[in-house]
């Protein structure tokens, strides 16, 4: 029986962050109408394009192998299970073992690469640009993750995201410096991992700007679709990241009863709510910048990364 309850809890944990993931998205753009004094899209927007472009007949180019039409089911069921590994709402879940930062970013850079050569299989320049500049931005955004893990790690004594959870919710010594760095070298990887201002614009078609867009131009009908929900759990993933590990409160532990889960689930909610709000505010209260300034963006994440590694290290009061 306990097995039972356990298996549903999970499933509800994968199909949440598959359900969420376009509402986030929604929100966002929303908001950001919203301040642009817009109407903007209804918060549903994305589930409706969704089951527009499964609709949508596929048409393949004519020098697209089977990498092409293989990458956006290979890139969806990555950042699927890698969403699904975070804890959102509970710790302690059956699958909570496998609930590994370092395993987490390992999935996302497998779907990067990928993609990336899905860009640059079709030959055309649009292709190329993208993965030139999405493979620029990997290798800055992957080491900086990396000391970002190991912070974390040197702080909680393990890289599983529920331990993690779990001992910074009983952290009785307040806010801590490694973990005031970590947070922000964390904010700044998910802005460039995912594509938003200032490091790119998800909303421009320009060749001179795009960067995840002009790796999936080639794409239409349902592998676009799958190409798109996975940006959307993409984000959703690096928001559930900074609620599990930095804002733990409200997560239900484990073998909680139905009232500690729907707590969980409505504290989860809000975060996401809060992270989205906050994402649209700072995108619209800031401009895009040069794509040679990327590096220096992403160089100041692996730096505050380092020093909060560094900091814990040398000193276990920090």
């Amino acid at each position: 029986m306990t097995l039972l309850r356990d298996l549903a809890v999970q499933s509800v944990q994968m199909a949440l962050v598959l359900l969420l993931a376009p509402l986030l998205t929604g929100l966002v753009r929303k908001v950001k109408a919203r301040l642009l004094r817009r109407v903007g899209p209804p918060l549903i927007q994305p589930y409706r394009d969704f089951r527009r472009l499964l609709g949508k007949e596929s048409i393949v180019a004519t020098n697209g192998s089977w990498l092409f039409c293989a990458v956006p089911y290979l890139v969806f069921a990555l950042t699927w299970v890698a969403a699904a590994l975070v804890p959102t709402f509970a710790t302690g879940l059956l699958f909570s073992w496998s609930g590994d930062l370092i395993a987490i970013v390992a999935l996302l850079g497998s779907g990067r690469f990928f993609l990336a050569l899905a860009g640059m299989d079709i030959g055309t320049s649009f292709g190329g640009i993208g993965s030139s500049r999405e493979a620029m931005i990997a290798s800055l955004a992957e080491p900086a993750m990396i000391m970002i893990v190991f912070s974390l790690a040197l702080v909680a004594g393990s890289t599983q995201l529920s331990a993690m959870a779990v001992y910074l919710l009983s952290l009785q010594e307040g806010l801590r410096v490694t973990l005031a760095m970590a947070l922000f070298a964390l904010i700044m990887v998910a802005i460039a991992e995912n594509g938003r201002i200032p490091v790119d614009n998800p909303a421009t078609h320009l060749e001179l700007t795009m960067v995840h867009e002009a790796m999936v131009l080639e794409y239409s009908g349902r592998p676009l679709a799958l190409i798109e929900l996975a940006a959307s759990l993409k984000l959703l993933l690096y928001a559930s990241l900074i609620g599990c590990v930095f804002v733990p409160w409200g997560l239900a532990p484990p073998n909680s009863d139905l009232r500690g889960y729907a707590i969980g689930l409505l504290s989860y909610v809000g975060k996401l709510a809060v992270c989205g709000i906050a994402l649209a505010a700072f995108e619209t209260s800031i401009a895009k910048m040069r794509v040679f300034r990327v590096p220096a963006f992403l160089g100041a994440a692996l730096m505050l990364g380092l020093l909060g590694t560094l900091l814990r290290f040398v000193s276990g009061s920090f």
